[in-house]
């Protein structure tokens, strides 16, 4: 075997820090010394160096009960990755599609807080049309690609959303509880279906676009108002979102 052929060799201290900031970030709550080098199959003592330098270096913070949890910062790393990956380039054939096929609005949005931000867009083809601009934004809880977003992360976002369920038409879902149900039937169905929530008569579908590791990072969406929706249409609409957005993950798979 050349040189060229052997494995790279891995730096066992950068492997095991590494592994201890991807368990601090898929955890819900803070983990202890221990309980990290339990789970990881490390010392205690090699656990809790490595969480100093993850600490120093800003990744990781020592709560007040004495647990260890992952900071912002790793978000803020992932995010520059997705900003880089280049999203409208990668879904540019999946709006297409979606405007050949319907003829109707169709945006790609990320989420931003509580809000959703499109960040591309196919106009409508169709004479009464809706409408919203590139660098717009929208609330989560009442727009199809906000609503696919939260569908897919509910449990890291519903205690933000109680209190925050502004209300924007008389359709608006301001009560947790019927959000609740909402998202349910969203993940039953596979797509969310905004029915004029956000904007009277302007009826929006969305599905979620994934991370390699199962992490939502986008929506497609397509928007069009109430009049324009044909017989079956909300399935019909809702599935061909629900395809292109699982055609962009599985190509993010692959970046």
């Amino acid at each position: 075997m050349t040189d060229e052929q052997k494995a790279p060799r891995v730096d066992s201290t950068l492997s095991k820090g590494l592994a201890i900031l991807e368990t601090l970030s898929g955890s819900r709550q803070g983990m202890g010394v221990t309980e990290l080098s339990r789970e990881l199959g490390l010392t205690k003592s090699n656990t809790f160096r490595l969480l100093q330098t993850l600490t120093v270096l800003g990744y990781v913070k020592h709560q007040a009960d004495k647990s260890y949890a992952a900071t912002l910062k790793t978000w803020q790393v992932g995010r520059l990755s997705v900003d880089n990956l280049n999203l409208r380039e990668v879904a540019a054939p999946e709006l297409q599609f979606l405007s050949n096929e319907t003829g109707e609005a169709i945006y790609l949005a990320v989420p931003e807080g509580l809000q959703v931000v499109y960040i591309d867009k196919i106009e409508s083809k169709k004479p009464i049309r809706s409408w919203n601009p590139v660098g717009g934004n929208a609330p989560l809880h009442c727009v199809g690609t906000g609503k696919a977003i939260l569908a897919a992360d509910y449990d890291n976002y519903r205690d933000r959303l109680i209190g925050n369920l502004s209300s924007h038409t008389s359709r608006t879902l301001t009560d947790i509880d019927a959000l609740d149900a909402d998202i349910r039937e969203t993940l039953t169905r596979g797509y969310a279906f905004d029915t004029g929530e956000f904007r009277d008569r302007i009826l929006s579908f969305g599905a979620p676009i994934r991370l390699p590791q199962g992490e939502v990072v986008a929506a497609l969406g397509i928007s069009l108002p109430d009049i324009n929706l044909p017989e079956g249409g909300p399935e019909r609409l809702g599935s061909l979102v629900q395809h292109a957005a699982n055609s962009v993950t599985q190509k993010l798979q692959r970046v």
